[in-house]
């Protein structure tokens, strides 16, 4: 059967209308035709009222909300993230019983402390995000290695900021490459890419280029603090 083309291509001219397979022969005139968004999918939802729409990226993709996302919320998401996302928020909803954990460990090298890590942070917890960031929570004097331990340890994901500093840290073998090793055991980590690339980043770490993650090439930080957000809320 044939399908109506208004829902994407418009019937706002006679010859719009003429050229519908649905609606050309049926009209002797050209009348505007409307439709309803809750009846019609153009992804083939049969109308079932998944959630989906343009993610703005050139208007090729599709965002959708992810299980964990509240109703209110307005923060959409890419099929890639919610396939890469999912499985660490199974883990943080089996460790919802666990008592006084951070909601996310910041790994970053110590280059970006100022700027670039400090900036997220900044906005993590704006969205009311506890973040345990060695700025703020290794004490002078501290063993900086065991307070990363103990880091690790108490949060409930890594969240590793992947920066061209980084990458030269993690080819130095410094402490950011130690962070990494423990949080890619753990395998609750989420790699944010600021500033490079993957390309770049498998180069250097093909075991971490190898996890998907979040880009601010492709959305601001503050909208991935967002998401982060939603990730860990218990």
């Amino acid at each position: 059967m044939a399908r109506c083309t208004a829902p994407v291509n418009g019937h706002r001219t006679a010859s719009g209308a003429a050229a519908c397979p649905a609606c050309g022969g049926r009209y002797s005139g050209y009348r505007s035709h409307s439709y309803s968004p809750s009846s019609y999918s153009p992804y083939g939802d049969g109308g079932s009222g998944e959630r989906f729409k343009s993610s703005g990226r050139g208007g090729s993709g599709r965002t959708r909300k992810p299980r964990w996302s509240k109703t209110s919320s307005s923060v959409m998401y890419t099929p890639a993230e919610i396939r890469t996302l999912d499985p660490i928020r199974e883990s943080v909803e089996r460790r919802a019983s666990v008592p006084d954990l951070r909601d996310a460990f910041l790994c970053h090298a110590w280059d970006d402390r100022k700027v670039a890590a400090k900036e997220l942070y900044d906005q993590l917890q704006s969205q009311g995000v506890s973040v345990w960031f060695s700025e703020k929570d290794v004490v002078l004097g501290s063993s900086l290695l065991r307070e990363i331990d103990k880091g690790l340890a108490n949060s409930r994901v890594g969240i590793v900021l992947v920066t061209p500093a980084l990458l030269r840290r993690v080819k130095a073998e410094g402490i950011a490459d130690k962070e990494l090793s423990a949080l890619l055991a753990r395998d609750l980590l989420v790699p944010i890419v600021h500033d490079t690339t993957y390309e770049d980043l498998r180069e250097v770490s093909p075991l971490l280029g190898s996890r998907s993650g979040l880009s601010t090439a492709e959305e601001p930080m503050a909208d991935i603090a967002a998401k982060l957000s939603e990730l860990v809320a218990l």
